[in-house]
Order: C-alpha cells, then structure tokens, then sequence
C-alpha cells in the first residue's frame, strides 16, 4: 500500500490549516464573541430559577412577568447570537476548504510529470475526491460546531464555579478517565484512518485499471482474477474500516459513561449540602443545569473526535503532495534544435532497466522512426525524449540541456509529446484549442482543423467551434479527440515532435490521410513518430528498430529491407496484415 506521493506530518497538516485561518481571523474573532454572547445569555435561565426557588415566598405576578420577560429576551439573545456565530464559523470553513482545494490543485499541477507517470491516478484521485470531500464535512461543520462547543463549555464550568464553587468539583473525577480514553484513542485513530484511506487508494486504482482495460481482461479471459484481486483488496479496505469502527466503539462507549457521572454527584452532594443548611436549593439546581449544559459541548466535542481523526488524516495526504520535492530545472536555454540521446540507461525500478545503452542523434528537421514489437521500450523511450522522465545513466539533450531540467513552458516550447492518450477539457472545441495557442484566433484554429482533416466532423457538431466537448458535452469519436491532440500540437509550434502512436485511434487510410496531411506543417521540424504502422517508416529518413530496449537495427527503410534483418521481417508481418 507504498505510495509515491508522501502523507504529511501532524506539524506540516496543522500549519497549512492554521495559514487559512490566519486568512480569515475578523470572521474567527466575530464568531468567538457572538458565540460568547449566545452562551452568555443560555447561563441566564438557571440564574433566574434559582432566584425564583431561593425568592419563591416573595414572588408577585409582577416579579413572574419580569422574570418570563428576561428569560424570553436571553433566550432570543442567545438563538440569535448562536445563528451568527455558526454563520461566521460556516462562512470560515466555507473559506479554508476553498483555499485548500486551491492550493492542492495548484500544487498537482505543478507536480513533475514523471512523478505522476509513477504515482498513477488512483492515489492522486483519492486525495483530490474522497480526502478532499472527507475534510469537507469536518471543515464546514465541524469548525462551527466545535467552536460553539468550545466556548459553551468553558462558559458553563465557569458559570458552575461561579455558582456553586464546592460543586465544581464533580467535574473533576471525570476529567482524567476522559483524558486517557481521548489519548489512547488519537494514538490510534490516526495512523488507523491514514491506513484506511491507503487502502481505499488501492482499491480505487484497481477498479480504474479495471474499467479501462475491460476489452483486454474479457479478450483474455482475466475476469475472475481480477475479481479475486478486486476482492482482496477490499477485504483489506474492510479490514481497516472494522479496525477503526473498533476504536470508535471502545472510545463513545467508555465517554458515555462520564456524561451522567457529574449530574449523580452533583444532585448527591448538592441536596447533603442544602439539607446542612451550606448551600441553598436555588443554586443546586442551577448548579444542576449547569452540569447538565456540559453534556452537549463535550458530546459534540467527542462526537467530532471521530470526524476530526478522519479529516487530519485526510488533511495530511492533501498536503502531502506540497512536499513532493520540486522538479529540478535549469535556467539555461538551448542554443539549437538539435536533439541527441547518449548511452541512455533506464529504470522504472531499480533492479531492472527497460532501455540499455540507446544512442539517437537524428538530423534537425529530419523525420525519425522508432519500430519494434510491443513492449520492446518504444513509449518508454518517447518519454525520455520529451523530457518526461530522466535518464538513469547516460543524457537526453536538446541544444545541449537536458529536457526534463527545463521548466515545463519552455520545454513544451522546445519539444511537444503526443500520445495515444489524450484529454479534452470540459468546454467548448473553441477553448480546447486555444490551450496550446491562447491568442489563436478563429481563421487559426478552423485552418489547423484542415489541416488534420477534421473539419467535416467539426461541421457535423451542434455549434461548430462553440460546441461543448469533453465530460458531459457532445459526444466525441476517439479519432476526432486525436484529431484535435494532433491540431493542438501543430497551434503550440514546437520545433521537435515525439508522436508516440499519435494515429492509433485511427483506422489505416484515414491515419495515412492525417499523416500527409500535417506533413506540410511538419516541413523543418524534427519528428520522432514511435508506430506500430510502417507506413510512417517507409516515408522516414531513418528508422530504428528497438529490441529489448535495445536498438538492434537502424537505417533507412530500403538499407533495412536489403539487410533483411529485424526490421524487414516486421515490415513483411505488417504488410500481410495490412
């Protein structure tokens, strides 16, 4: 249950959150003093029933009225000041919560991507969903709540004391076992919650994994083992949760013990009081509601200890991603065009390299392929030369810096990775291409639909640029989705272009349409294009066969096929496939 991206610690969580709170000290202080008046005025109804158990001979209607009136305006007093209080400790909580999710979306977007290449999405979405949505329940309610249990609570000791000084003490004996109980509940509550969200990490990533090679696990027939997969895991997950409700169990039910504790002691040694004449019954009965105003502050403050032991835990992975150390990067800028990898070794674990010792120096401008059976390390090799990861040994450098030192808007300037996976933004077509070229302008981004030879699909949607696309907007085919990765590459104008499978979605004639079609605007730039369709080989300057993240053959495609090695035995396979 490792996972890459680390879990802050109990210091680093509380100063993100006391930053935000820092933010917003006005409201804090306004609902600390509003709450203070709410509770203020909820002590004046035990003051006036002892005044009127203590006065009770003396009473008149006028003296009933009085009373009936103050208790009527304390009670309207406090519901009012309470309404404000929680408004303000909402609106606080309201406030942090939006400054965390900004500060973690902005935080993961800055992220490395071979960090998240290695960390995968379910972990990273767990923190960005369930954490996220976990601390939401704690932080606006939670907050508000526990601010008014905070001051009612220390109001109602002081106003007990004040009453009945000797009584005060029933508090006491329940203090310690309380203590204890809260103690050894946070010593395990914590790590237990932290364990049980990893869990829920697994198995939301197992079921992602799932869904999106569902073709391939029914093709294999693989169902039942990842069934089985799927159902360890959440045994595990389950196993977790039974471990933390355990903890809530033994912790509510030895605090629900302590409630009654203070009101048995004080109605016993309150009426042996009042009947040896050293204390009146006035005050043992406000004496009484007084303790018995205790039990719903310190119900809601245990109450929450549950919900607060989930969001710290939650917390801690939210801000654990801040401390993925930052991506190195270099201030220096290449001083040409020219890309060259140099006895590049690379592991995705250690013990096991996937490239061995690959050397690639192609012509600035010239168009280089990279062939070779399914996992022999094409993609792998995609990625280290768009600067997504960085070599183990040996160097990857474009103008004589390595790209995954340059910052990501200067690399992406230099060089530009377009994959078989690719995303389109939940708005119009319009703003999906203007993220690659945010001042493009119509005539712009229509001419590079032309290009791409999307523009009879464009046509064919309800409001032409201006069509929502992406989650929840028009339904999109894959292949114009790749299309408009493809448009988005040519708007950004990169002078290096690494094409790793970028025409898989597409079917043989219409992916060589969109390859010739774009190959004017590919004129004077370098292309690395990684495909398992020859026909991107063919029309290369050279190829490079890859084996075993090896590069077993390299030439152009009349050399190789006269060689008759590697490359024209996958040249013959493909051609009788085609």
């Amino acid at each position: 249950m490792a996972s890459i991206l680390p879990v802050a610690g109990g210091r680093a969580a509380w100063r993100s959150l006391r930053s935000s709170l820092a933010e917003r000290r006005g409201l804090i202080a306004a609902a600390i003093a509003l709450q203070m008046a709410a509770s203020g005025a909820g002590l004046v109804g035990p003051q006036l029933l002892e005044r009127i158990i203590n006065s009770s001979s003396a009473l008149t209607d006028a003296s009933i009225d009085r009373t009936a009136l103050l208790f009527t305006a304390a009670l309207v007093v406090q519901t009012l000041c309470t309404a404000g209080a929680r408004a303000c400790g909402a609106l606080t909580g309201e406030y942090v919560l939006a400054r965390l999710r900004e500060r973690f979306i902005t935080t993961v977007l800055a992220l490395p991507i071979g960090i998240v290449e290695r960390a995968g999405t379910g972990d990273l979405m767990t923190r960005a969903s369930t954490d996220v949505d976990d601390m939401s329940q704690a932080v606006r309610r939670g907050l508000p709540e526990l601010l008014v249990a905070g001051v009612t609570g220390v109001l109602a000791i002081a106003a007990l004391v004040v009453t009945a000084p000797i009584l005060g003490l029933v508090v006491v004996p329940v203090i310690p076992p309380l203590l204890l109980a809260t103690r050894w509940y946070l010593r395990r509550a914590r790590p237990a919650y932290q364990q049980q969200a990893a869990a829920e990490a697994v198995v939301n990533s197992d079921l992602q994994e799932t869904v999106n090679a569902a073709r391939t696990i029914e093709s294999l027939r693989l169902g039942p083992r990842r069934i089985a997969q799927t159902d360890d895991d959440i045994r595990g997950w389950i196993a977790l949760e039974r471990r933390t409700l355990r903890l809530r169990t033994i912790f509510f039910g030895s605090c629900e013990a302590a409630y009654i504790v203070p009101l048995v002691l004080c109605l016993l040694f309150g009426g042996l009081l009042a009947m040896n004449g050293q204390l009146s019954i006035g005050a043992v009965a406000a004496a009484a509601l007084y303790t018995q105003q205790l039990v719903s502050p310190v119900d809601t403050l245990l109450a929450w200890q549950d919900e607060v032991q989930l969001a710290s835990a939650s917390l801690a992975r939210v801000v654990g991603v801040s401390e993925v150390p930052p991506a190195e990067t270099t201030e220096r800028v290449p001083s040409d065009r020219r890309l060259v990898a140099d006895r590049v070794h690379f592991a995705y674990n250690e013990d096991a390299d996937v490239l061995h010792g690959i050397d690639l120096s192609p012509q600035v401008g010239a168009r280089l392929a990279v062939v070779g059976p399914s996992g022999a390390g094409k993609s792998t090799l995609a990625l280290l030369l768009a600067g997504v990861h960085a070599p183990r040994t040996g160097a990857v450098q474009v103008g004589g810096v390595e790209p995954h030192l340059l910052p990501p808007d200067r690399l992406r300037r230099e060089v530009a990775l377009v994959t078989q996976e690719h995303h389109l933004f939940a708005c119009s077509l319009r703003d999906n291409l203007r993220l690659a070229r945010p001042d493009a302008g119509d005539d712009q981004l229509l001419a590079v639909l032309e290009t791409v030879d999307a523009m009879p699909a464009v046509l064919r949607l309800p409001a032409g640029l201006d069509t929502i696309i992406g989650s929840g907007g028009a339904s999109i085919s894959p292949g114009l989705a790749q299309q408009i990765a493809v448009a988005r590459l040519l708007l950004a104008d990169p002078h290096t272009l690494v094409l790793d499978e970028a025409t898989s979605l597409l079917d043989s004639r219409a992916a060589r349409h969109l390859e010739r079609s774009v190959a004017v605007l590919l004129e004077g730039r370098t292309v690395i294009a990684i495909s398992h369709r020859l026909h991107a080989a063919h029309d290369a300057e050279m190829v490079v066969v890859v084996e075993d993240g090896r590069i077993s053959e390299h030439g152009t495609h009349a050399d190789l096929i006269r060689a008759g090695g590697a490359y024209a035995e996958l040249w013959n396979t493909w051609r009788q496939d085609a």
